[in-house]
């Protein structure tokens, strides 16, 4: 039986999830699961720089969603004894909010960008400068008294987090010495998440039932967080309060959550490109008008999952099913599927 742990994808977190989210981090590398290449590759260049008694050099951190990426720049962080400024591409709005960050910044300091392929390019150019040589030129005033100034910055780590590294432009690519991918977990892995998670939020559970649901979690520690709190509610309410593989199953089973870790919205969107769109190909912005989804969180979200297990298959002319997505469902291929798929 492989192995997943997670929470429904669909599920939004509140104020007091995030909370808790943050309780189950992981704040040592030592404590960190998975990703064993990453971590190793990581763990050298701290303490390289540690021995060095120097800034980390300027990291990205790219992959899906839910993999690890913030609490990693956390890691990191801590690891170098430095101070941590968090924030996101979208919210920096103008170059004033990028130079307030930077001249707030510390010798030694983290900043992490989460989503930084969002920056606004103008935005992004400011950074260039600051990145390379720890410098920021900023504009005062306007047109003939326009004049530029240089403002030293103490030397910083920039850590960018992304789940879409294709849409960096290759200046801000290639100011990053070290880039590091995250990929999907493993069952096995997963498993030593759910079974840590559980003993910090005191819910009693076996081994089956740890495995039950990290089988289901999509490769995503995120995921199988959240599944667990799901499953905790369920042995709560309807059983003993002890997650067992028969509670697991059962409550997983009630949020719609299937054997391959496959969701609602998931089986909606196979559903979606053969019944609608005769097994395509059909471009993305047709199909999340189809499954009333935005086109963003169908290929951030849910897209990476479905190709990776083989459902779903992406060519030039848009989202293909593939056999198993007709096995899954339970459907023959029609006469207008793709022809050479089968």
């Amino acid at each position: 039986m492989a192995e997943k742990t997670e929470r429904t994808i669909s599920d939004v977190l509140t104020k007091p999830d995030v909370a808790l989210e943050l309780t189950l981090r992981p704040s040592l590398f030592s404590d960190f699961t998975g990703q064993p290449k990453v971590k190793e590759r990581l763990e050298i260049t701290v303490a390289a720089a540690r021995q060095r008694s120097e800034a980390i050099d300027h990291i990205l951190l790219s992959g899906p969603p839910g993999l690890g990426k913030t609490t990693l720049a956390n890691i990191i962080a801590k690891a170098m004894g430095a101070n941590l400024k968090s924030t996101s591409g979208p919210t920096i709005e103008k170059a004033g909010d990028l130079a307030g960050l930077l001249t707030n910044l510390e010798e030694g300091d983290v900043l992490f960008i989460d989503e930084i392929h969002r920056l606004q390019k103008t935005i992004e150019e400011y950074l260039y400068p600051a990145m390379e040589d720890f410098k920021l030129d900023i504009i005062i005033d306007q047109g003939p008294n326009a004049r530029s100034v240089r403002l030293n910055l103490p030397r910083f780590t920039l850590i960018g987090a992304t789940t879409r590294s294709g849409l960096l432009t290759a200046p801000l690519l290639t100011r990053f010495p070290v880039r590091e991918r995250l990929d999907y977990y493993h069952a096995e892995d997963l498993e030593k998440i759910v079974v840590r998670s559980a003993r910090l939020l005191n819910i009693e559970i076996d081994l089956n039932g740890a495995r039950e649901i990290a089988r289901r979690s999509r490769g995503t520690p995120r995921i199988s967080n959240n599944l667990l709190r799901r499953v905790r509610d369920f042995a709560q309410v309807r059983g003993d309060g002890r997650i067992s593989v028969e509670v697991a199953d059962k409550a997983l089973a009630m949020l719609e959550i299937d054997e391959n870790g496959l969701d609602e919205m998931d089986k909606r969107i196979l559903e979606a490109v053969i019944a609608k769109f005769g097994g395509g190909p059909v471009g993305v912005n047709s199909l999340a008008v189809a499954v009333g989804e935005e086109p963003d969180t169908i290929e951030e979200v849910y897209e990476p999952y479905l190709i990776m297990e083989g459902y779903l298959k992406r060519t030039p002319q848009g989202r293909v099913a593939t056999e198993l997505s007709y096995q899954k469902l339970k459907l023959k291929p029609t006469s207008t599927s793709q022809p050479g798929l089968f």
